[in-house]
């Protein structure tokens, strides 16, 4: 018997990490029963992080909350209530991709975000963590500033417009009213290493996601230097060449200017989790997302989880939705695509190829123990 831990991220747009982890369980077990499979749901600080923290520490409390999603039309979420009087925001489940009806690169707006933050703090929050991720718009965190109490004003001093729209006519900033940081800090839980703007910023690197058309990708990122901009002439420090400025749409970069600090979500989550002592502990790991490529090396859950199990000296194996990057370093891998013959029916039933991944890397994991 050997003892596997199942420790993948969700699979964005397809399925939960929780029910990733169920699938290749449940593959794996199909093909060793008598092993003992340890599920570890994990996230970066995107989409699912609450989740996780709400299962992995004893006493969370959800607190639910009404906000303006990012589409403009009020939505129910939550923040978490640690037992330390911590609270933790996930940006995904305020103002995330997932909150759009449709797509809108420049309407999309983190104001729900900054509103949630200000509910942990009127719940009497000590410190933040502030899951960013998966965000639908491209604002820079001006939203999140605005819920905050600071005003974004154009050159006749009225209210610039929400999303990226209204950076363009942003002309100064009133942070008289911003509410202050609680007391033990804010720390931004994010692996995304992006400036704010350039060939490796928000617009250009994640601009597509949120619907945005080639030709859209200047005006985007010429509205985040517009904004930070005016911040610096502002007095506010925050660079927008900071690693992790860029992530979720320039949310980083608002937080930053706030006062927050950046802090690898990966391994926040982990150890939450108490992942590191269950790899200790381990045979072997298995991890994964939905897309497994060149940013996947930048500090995101296979490459945190991956880490792990080398310094534990435990054989690491992936699933992935789909694989686009070399896999060496693993002791085995196997995209859903592939066995589904495409990616569209690995998206349309995660579960089933889950389970047929993960009585793949079982067999593959048997081969090597044979040899």
């Amino acid at each position: 018997m050997s003892v596997i831990v199942v420790a993948p991220d969700s699979f964005k747009g397809s399925a939960t990490a929780a029910v990733v982890a169920s699938a290749l369980a449940e593959g794996w077990a199909s093909e060793r029963p008598r092993d003992h499979l340890v599920l570890v749901p994990m996230a970066d600080g995107g989409e699912g992080t609450l989740d996780a923290f709400a299962t992995a520490v004893p006493g969370a409390i959800r607190r639910p909350v009404r906000v303006l999603g990012p589409a403009g039309v009020e939505v129910d979420t939550g923040w978490l209530e640690l037992p330390d009087d911590t609270a933790l925001v996930e940006l995904a489940d305020t103002s995330g991709l997932g909150r759009m009806p449709e797509l809108a690169p420049f309407a999309a707006h983190t104001v729900g975000f900054g509103q949630a933050i200000a509910a942990a703090l009127d719940g009497g929050a000590s410190a933040l963590l502030l899951g960013i991720g998966g965000s639908a718009s491209t604002d820079g965190g001006a939203g999140a500033l605005l819920a905050l109490g600071a005003r974004l004003l154009d050159a006749a001093g009225r209210d610039i417009p929400l999303g990226n729209r209204g950076l363009a006519v942003l002309d100064r900033v009133d942070f008289s009213e911003l509410r202050a940081l609680p007391d033990s800090g804010a720390r931004i839980l994010s692996d995304v290493t992006s400036p704010l703007v350039g060939p490796a910023g928000a617009a250009a690197v994640f601009g597509r996601q949120k619907g945005a058309a080639e030709a859209d990708l200047r005006v985007l990122e010429a509205g985040l230097r517009r904004l930070a901009d005016v911040l610096r002439d502002a007095g506010v420090t925050a660079s927008p060449d900071a690693p992790g400025a860029g992530a979720a749409g320039g949310a980083g970069f608002g937080l930053l200017a706030w006062g927050a600090h950046m802090a690898p979500g990966a391994a926040a989550v982990g150890e939450a989790l108490s992942l590191p002592a269950a790899i200790g502990r381990a045979d072997a790991v298995i991890t994964g997302e939905g897309r497994y490529d060149a940013q996947s090396a930048a500090g995101k859950v296979p490459e945190y989880v991956a880490g792990l199990a080398r310094g534990a000296g435990v054989p690491i194996l992936l699933a992935a939705g789909s694989i686009q990057a070399p896999t060496e370093a693993f002791a085995g891998a196997v995209a859903l695509a592939d066995l589904a013959g495409g990616a569209d029916a690995a998206i349309a039933d995660p579960q089933r190829w889950g389970r047929s991944a993960g009585a793949a890397l079982a067999a593959h994991y048997s081969s090597r123990q044979r040899h």
